[in-house]
């Protein structure tokens, strides 16, 4: 039969159009069925990755000062995957909310910023009464006076919390082993549940159950064990070799294999029972403590976040390049920059300079960044899954007795 050749470009543009709209609807069917998400296609840059790898602590306590802006401004260009609020950031509910509203409009839509926060309770708490947040007990009172279910009740508060105020993920529990009661900086501030680590694992299972009920992220620390150290990580160089036990991995160990991780930070220190081949290197930065223990042997395949890099225990030994690469190549997905101290509003920027010089020359390192971003991608579509239950009051009442006076109150300055 003869067509004409008008009739044949009509019906070659329809079967065009058709093959189009089944291609599309088949890509989205596997997108819906794997999980995939166009994020995660070869068209994301390298850049837009390392931006998904960076999480910073800013200057302001209103959406208008200059520092808010900036961290905004990068945000909005995939300069960082997530922010860190420290106590000078926090002025009362509704500057927060408001905040924390911009950051969300300023992500991609696929990429739900992680709005980080240090809400442990007793002495580390960067939300305070006065804020109008409501207490809640250190870990060691908490696990002293009640059981696992009454602590899972009163997380449920503080995470219902966060949530309303926009938070979306929580810096603890801390299952640091209560080792040295004197320590510095877990024991004498109460942030052990317990010197016995199946102890601490009940309760820590506890903390991140009522988190996740609510929509929030959280993040165990601080691998392998901060409990035994007799000196302070944001200090100095800490040593734990000669105190640390294979008994403070339990709680680790546990919560994994429970499904009770969304996130793991690890710690500054030195431990060379589990790191013989550089002996000064500390845990943060070490592929034999994160690839061949928490990856391989406790079986971890969910996001690596660093406690913050500037503190002294790195930032006295290590250059910033160093730090970072050793970071990245011990398969840490997110390098925390809390600019604390000495705030660096160039940050983000340095880093990825860092990485992508390095990674011209260094294809492994390709690999180490496009595995990060896989994980940080796969965690942040959980949290866009979430539903979490807000409050629609003014604030949240906990449901156990007020701490004592001053107990609430952080250790560290009122700054942070």
């Amino acid at each position: 039969m003869n067509v004409p050749i008008g009739a044949s470009v009509i019906i070659i543009c329809a079967l065009l159009v058709v093959a189009s709209s089944f291609g599309s609807a088949f890509a989205e069917v596997r997108a819906q069925h794997d999980g995939s998400d166009p994020a995660s296609e070869e068209t994301v840059s390298l850049k837009d990755k390392i931006g998904q790898m960076i999480l910073v602590g800013f200057l302001g306590n209103t959406s208008d000062r200059k520092g808010f802006r900036r961290v905004r401004d990068q945000m909005e260009a995939g300069e960082i995957g997530g922010v860190l609020y420290l106590g000078r950031n926090l002025k009362d509910r509704k500057t927060v909310r408001q905040m924390n509203a911009v950051l969300k409009d300023a992500a991609p839509t696929h990429l739900p910023p992680l709005i980080a926060i240090d809400q442990e309770g007793g002495k580390v708490q960067r939300l305070k009464r006065y804020h109008g947040f409501p207490d809640t007990p250190s870990a060691k009172r908490m696990a002293r006076r009640y059981t696992p279910e009454k602590a899972e009740t009163a997380y449920g508060t503080l995470a219902e919390g966060l949530a309303d105020w926009g938070f979306t993920l929580n810096l603890g529990p801390v299952v640091d082993v209560d080792v040295h009661r004197r320590n510095p900086i877990i024991g004498r501030l109460g942030r052990s549940y317990s010197s016995d680590p199946e102890r601490v694992a009940a309760y820590g299972a506890a903390f991140v159950s009522a988190h996740r009920d609510h929509g929030i992220l959280t993040a165990l620390k601080h691998f392998p064990g901060h409990g035994s150290s007799r000196t302070d990580s944001h200090k100095g160089a800490v040593d734990i070799s000669r105190t640390w036990s294979a008994d403070e991995l339990v709680p680790f160990r546990q919560l994994i294999a429970e499904n009770k991780v969304d996130l793991i930070m690890t710690a500054h220190v030195i431990n060379r029972a589990l790191e013989e081949t550089h002996k000064n290197r500390p845990m943060s930065l070490s592929e034999t403590a994160l690839v061949e223990i928490l990856r391989s042997d406790l079986g971890f395949t969910g996001v690596i976040i660093s406690d913050d890099i500037q503190m002294d225990a790195i930032r006295r030994n290590f250059a910033l390049e160093d730090a970072v690469l050793k970071a990245v190549h011990a398969q840490t997905d997110i390098l925390l920059f809390a600019n604390d101290k000495r705030p660096d509003p160039d940050i983000p920027e340095k880093v990825a300079g860092i990485l992508l010089d390095a990674a011209e020359d260094d294809p492994l390192l390709v690999d180490k960044i496009n595995a990060a971003y896989e994980r940080i991608l796969a965690l942040k579509s959980r949290l866009k899954q979430l539903q979490p239950r807000l409050s629609t009051s003014t604030g949240t009442v906990s449901p156990l007795p007020a701490i004592t006076p001053g107990d609430h109150l952080c250790a560290l300055s009122p700054a942070q």
